[in-house]
């Protein structure tokens, strides 16, 4: 089983965004030695996450790294042309050959407000046509637009060529297991976002002619399940928070255990592996058994950036990635 990061590129309380972004170079570089197999960068919008542009950040993480693929996880195509996102993924696979891939979402990343202000053309909503979307930005690539397409000759002129980023398709619902299958093309579900996706993801292999399943899942590993516990009260406060309209910096524990006191734990409903490393090897093993998946991607915010590093090193360490890495 592959173990991978998707890298949301947290703002703490009492950072800012330029030292966010140095922490997402950090943590690549780490990953990259750890043997993580990729390295996937988030696309948000308003929030309190440095990473709004995937496309932008996966030059500078490829550049710092040697090994370990680096992506979108994912781009949220309905903002986009799909003939920009083929180019711009075309131009990072031609840099970087082999190591780029392109997770595209459906979804908006953010709230109404901030969606419409990402629109270029304000007059109307934009359509919801994703899956036109997809197959404009797959025949770019594929060079299967039929002969008299205006847009025939357009991926004849990508920057990359002939080098392509592996391209992935997102989801936590049935629709998108439905369009990976038809299109057979590589499937992560967001269990982080639904925990009740095996039916999902089982259905997507049952019917794709060559399926991959990639799970995403929330970890937060310690020396012990204590202190897991204690760091995991930073992302519980920011949910919490988020659900009510006002997302904010990642708090400190301290300050996120005064606020669960009073308020309560709002994990109910969202899977959570946290703990020793123990306790998390067993809780990534029990979903990627539950999903039939071939490799898990993990995501681990914490207030402290060296406890999210010190995450990463203990799974690695709890399923042997690096001596993985030195025999190969």
């Amino acid at each position: 089983m592959l173990l991978s990061v998707l890298d949301q590129t947290p703002v703490p309380e009492g950072s800012t965004g330029p030292q966010a972004l140095q922490n997402t170079l950090d943590l690549a570089r780490l990953a990259d030695r750890l043997g993580y197999h990729r390295y996937w960068l988030a696309e948000h919008h308003g929030l309190s996450l440095a990473g709004p542009a995937p496309e932008v950040l996966a030059g500078p993480v490829a550049a710092a790294t040697e090994r370990i693929r680096v992506g979108s996880g994912g781009v949220m195509l309905p903002h986009y042309s799909p003939f920009k996102v083929a180019e711009a993924f075309s131009l990072l696979s031609g840099l970087y050959p082999g190591r780029i891939d392109l997770a595209l979402g459906r979804a908006s990343g953010t709230d109404p407000l901030t969606t419409y202000a990402l629109q270029r053309d304000r007059r109307e909503v934009s359509p919801d046509d994703f899956p036109q979307q997809l197959a404009e930005l797959l025949a770019h690539y594929d060079g299967t637009f039929p002969a008299d397409h205006p847009f025939a000759r357009l991926g004849r002129s990508l920057p990359g060529n002939p080098e392509r980023p592996e391209i992935w398709l997102l989801g936590s619902s049935p629709q998108s297991s439905i369009w990976a299958a038809q299109l057979d093309l590589p499937y992560a579900f967001a269990d982080f976002i639904n925990p009740n996706g095996a039916e999902i993801t089982a259905s997507y292999r049952e019917k794709a002619e060559h399926p991959r399943t990639a799970i995403g899942v929330w970890a937060i590993a310690a020396d012990s399940d204590a202190e897991a516990e204690r760091l995991a009260s930073s992302i519980a406060m920011s949910f919490a928070m988020l659900r009510q309209n006002r997302p904010i910096p990642v708090p400190p524990p301290e300050k996120a255990l005064r606020y669960l006191a009073q308020h309560g734990d709002p994990h109910s409903g969202r899977r959570r592996i946290v703990g020793s490393p123990e306790t998390v090897r067993e809780g990534i093993e029990r979903v990627a058994a539950e999903y039939g998946a071939d490799e898990v991607i993990v995501v681990t915010i914490t207030h402290d950036h060296q406890a999210r590093r010190r995450s990463y090193e203990l799974i690695a360490e709890a399923f042997g990635l690096t001596k993985e890495l030195a025999a190969a």
